[in-house]
């Protein structure tokens, strides 16, 4: 079982920065990479970012690549996403998760696929 927390969402104007934490918790959490997915209103879910547990290697999808940066404290079980120069494209629930593989392929998978357990959601609103 995992348990995650995500925070940091909120309203921010169109290339401002927000930062998105994720704590993790769970006793079976070291069998898990770190994964970050998002839900525009009206859209399905998407793959964002995702870090692994063996050796921090993170992949990103295209829309995101060179703006979002996925860090992460696995000593600590924290998971961070730096979001610089947001765009209105960017409103979206985000959902820190939990998945068995961070590949930059599993993140254009169909999301209920590839995550084994999603955390409760943190609004992003980024305004023009």
């Amino acid at each position: 079982e995992v348990q995650l927390q995500a925070s940091g969402g909120g309203l921010v104007q169109a290339g401002g920065s927000l930062r998105l934490s994720c704590v993790a918790s769970g006793s079976a959490l070291n069998d898990y990479d770190i994964g970050w997915f998002r839900q525009a209103p009206g859209k399905v879910r998407e793959g964002v970012s995702c870090v692994s547990r063996d050796d921090s290697t993170t992949h990103y999808v295209a829309s995101v690549k060179g703006r979002f940066t996925i860090s992460s404290d696995f000593a600590k079980n924290m998971v961070n996403l730096q979001m610089n120069s947001l765009e209105p494209e960017d409103t979206a629930v985000y959902y820190c998760t939990a998945l068995h593989i961070c590949e930059e392929y599993y993140l254009t998978y169909t999301p209920e696929d590839v995550v084994d357990y999603w955390g409760q959601g943190t609004l992003v609103t980024v305004s023009s």
